[in-house]
């Protein structure tokens, strides 16, 4: 794979790891706000603050994953198969959320943000499959 390729892999897995570290932020440390802004009520249940304040901590670690994968795209593949299924996964849920009215319109910067995301690592990828560069 040529190194403009390879720099534009560093740079979009540089973005990943930091669109997760702002929802982390916002999520992980500051939740009831975070689950107020995206679903319009208030997070009170101890029990579903901590499975919501879990989930955005799962997007924490996310940021670590494509932060190492910035530093050598070429071999960590692992970690972009499983944050794009988990990106997939987090955007559909939300979207069915947003259709059935429990989430608000804001979600969809997520959810638009995490299905672009999800098109670029197809796109890595493909590139991987065509230098004949290993996926897994």
């Amino acid at each position: 794979m040529k190194n403009t390729a390879i720099t534009f892999f560093r740079v979009l897995f540089i973005l990943s790891a930091l669109w997760n570290l702002i929802g982390a932020i916002f999520g992980y440390f500051n939740t009831a706000y975070t689950f107020n802004g995206l679903f319009n009520r208030q997070l009170t249940d101890p029990l579903y603050y901590a499975i919501y304040q879990g989930a955005w901590g799962t997007t924490l670690v996310y940021f670590i994953g494509y932060s190492i994968v910035a530093y050598n795209p070429l071999k960590h593949t692992g970690i972009v198969i499983v944050g794009g299924i988990g990106k997939i996964g987090f955007a559909i849920s939300l979207l069915k959320f947003y259709l059935s009215g429990i989430a608000g319109s804001v979600v969809l910067i997520v959810i638009i943000g995490d299905f672009i995301f999800v098109l670029l690592f197809l796109y890595y990828f493909i590139k991987l499959f065509m230098a004949k560069q290993s996926i897994v």
